[in-house]
């Protein structure tokens, strides 16, 4: 925080300083008066935290969905599975100005998190009774023995807060993910701390990209809408209410189905 004004706060707009004090003042804070992180560093810290959440949550929930998951950061789509012919698209491009003048390189993008699924070995998948063997199954992308790439489960777009710019952004890559997938489309879900409802709509509003946002302290944010007597507390229950924006502690569980 720099001058008690917390940093998901647009300094410039009141609304979003006050709504951000009293939301901070209900989650509590471990540190006071603190030098407030350029934006792209605390960007870096917010997609740090998420991860670890997801990591730590996804490990508690293994009965509920089985297998090797792991949550990473960096990584290209075309790693996985359902994107990996993106690589051979950007191989051809690179050998082709023409071609690379009308692909572009947008399709090639690295989402702010991603929680991968690992093949499983014959061992795994034959463990309650034979299933696969090397007459049958030989194409599904489960098995380690057709030798599968991973397959992207989910791709998590992580924002502190928003602005007009990262709202295309997150929208942008997951048209993307719905477009240049071959197989199976993972979750895509966005993660935000933006403490204004208009801002949070402007993602959160509208069907086909994203499946839902998710806010650092729903419970809070609406707690602090109803004691300020905003209009715009119905707009966030419109949200809610709309299956458009849910809490946090709603999406490990929404990322087992």
């Amino acid at each position: 925080m720099t001058k008690a004004i917390p940093s998901i706060a647009d300094v410039s707009n009141k609304a979003s300083r006050d709504i951000s004090s009293a939301l901070v003042g209900k989650i509590g804070t471990t540190q006071q008066k603190t030098e407030k992180p350029a934006g792209q560093t605390a960007g870096h810290m917010f997609e740090s935290v998420c991860q670890n959440f997801l990591q730590r949550s996804m490990s508690k929930l293994s009965h509920l969905r089985p297998g090797r998951f792991s949550v990473q950061r960096g990584k290209a789509i075309s790693l996985f599975d359902q994107y990996a012919h993106l690589d051979e698209l950007r191989i051809l491009a690179d050998a082709s100005k023409e071609l690379k003048t009308h692909l572009g390189t947008d399709y090639l993008i690295k989402p702010d998190v991603v929680i991968i699924r690992e093949p499983e070995t014959d061992e795994t998948i034959n463990a309650n009774l034979p299933l696969v063997d090397d007459s049958v199954a030989r194409l599904t992308s489960i098995r380690q023995a057709n030798g599968a790439y991973a397959t992207l489960h989910a791709s998590v777009s992580c924002k502190l807060t928003i602005r007009s710019d990262r709202v295309q952004n997150t929208r942008s890559e997951a048209l993307n993910l719905i477009r240049n997938r071959k197989g199976r489309l993972p979750h895509i879900a966005a993660i935000t701390a933006e403490p204004v409802p208009s801002r949070i709509a402007a993602i959160a509003l509208g069907t086909g990209d994203i499946d839902c946002v998710y806010h650092f302290a729903l419970p809070e944010l609406v707690e602090v809408l109803q004691e300020q007597e905003r209009e715009t507390l119905e707009l966030v229950e419109t949200m809610i209410d709309g299956k458009r924006l849910r809490d946090i502690s709603d999406l490990p569980l929404d990322l087992v189905v």
